[in-house]
């Protein structure tokens, strides 16, 4: 089921649009609950209020970016992304069986937003006023910053942008880590995955791959040995909880749930399980209330 504004969406919503993303009915839990619903009332007629209702939310969330959103070998995705989206949905007394994840990469993210498809999306979805535009967004939940990964041993010396210049470099359409990377390169592969790039690096075809520092890591923890990050994050890449526009009370809610994870501990329980693993505890960042 999906759900803005409080009001139910068709489910045939968004066909077509850029694509068609696939969807994981989380089911029943193979495991204990992350975070186990909670019993809830809401202001009639809001969205916490309708998806309370339906004991249901579509959460967009990537499927293929280790520590964050990947999933597993029965099909659930799992990491830092999805434990956030699993602890907004049982602050509105939603079970992880009440979940459905559907696939969200760069390019749709704001069309699965804006048509209904999905009610939130939590996807390593960096928060800037271009978005802002046309949905909003709840957080951050996370700071990251964009870096490169290159051959392990890092055969071209490459310690910043700066060395790619005129250099063929990979990353994601759609992604503010390719409207970045332009300024350095204009010699830039996009493609629909992070993971679709780490061929072209291997074989030579492009120099590297560009992105943010924490998918980076995942990727470089899962190859091997093959790859490695340089380590010289060049932005500062803020991870937002997208939702439909100007839904403020949605928004609200959704940053209080933040703000008490980062106090009570959640917060860094769900980070130690899943990108903790790899990298170390972050210090929670401060949400903006705009």
């Amino acid at each position: 089921m999906r759900l803005t504004q409080g009001l139910m969406i068709s489910a045939m919503a968004a066909v077509g649009v850029l694509g068609l993303a696939g969807c994981v009915d989380s089911g029943a839990p193979t495991g204990e609950e992350s975070a186990a619903p909670e019993t809830v009332e809401f202001e009639a007629g809001t969205t916490m209020a309708a998806l309370n209702e339906a004991g249901a939310i579509t959460i967009g969330t990537k499927f293929d970016q280790p520590l964050f959103g990947q999933v597993d070998a029965s099909g659930d995705p799992q990491g830092f992304d999805v434990e956030i989206g699993k602890l907004i949905a049982s602050k509105l007394g939603i079970p992880e069986s009440g979940i459905t994840w559907t696939e969200t990469v760069s390019s749709n993210r704001e069309p699965f937003i804006q048509s209904g498809e999905v009610d939130i999306v939590v996807a390593t979805y960096t928060i800037n006023d271009e978005r802002k535009e046309v949905i909003s967004f709840a957080g951050p939940y996370y700071n990251a910053g964009q870096d490169i990964l290159v051959l392990a041993g890092n055969p071209d010396n490459i310690t910043g942008p700066e060395d790619l210049e005129g250099k063929p470099v990979c990353t994601v359409a759609g992604s503010t880590s390719e409207a970045n990377i332009s300024e350095y390169t204009d010699q830039v592969t996009s493609l629909a995955g992070y993971a679709d790039c780490l061929p072209l690096v291997s074989s030579g075809q492009v120099a590297a791959l560009t992105t943010d520092n924490v998918i980076l890591a995942g990727l470089a923890d899962g190859s091997g040995g093959e790859f490695e990050v340089v380590g010289n994050p060049f932005t500062e890449e803020p991870y937002g909880i997208g939702l439909a526009l100007e839904d403020t009370e949605f928004r609200m809610f959704i940053n209080d749930v933040l703000e008490e994870a980062f106090e009570d501990g959640t917060w860094a329980d769900a980070w130690e399980k899943t990108a903790g693993t790899v990298l170390p505890l972050p210090d929670p960042p401060t949400v903006d209330r705009y």
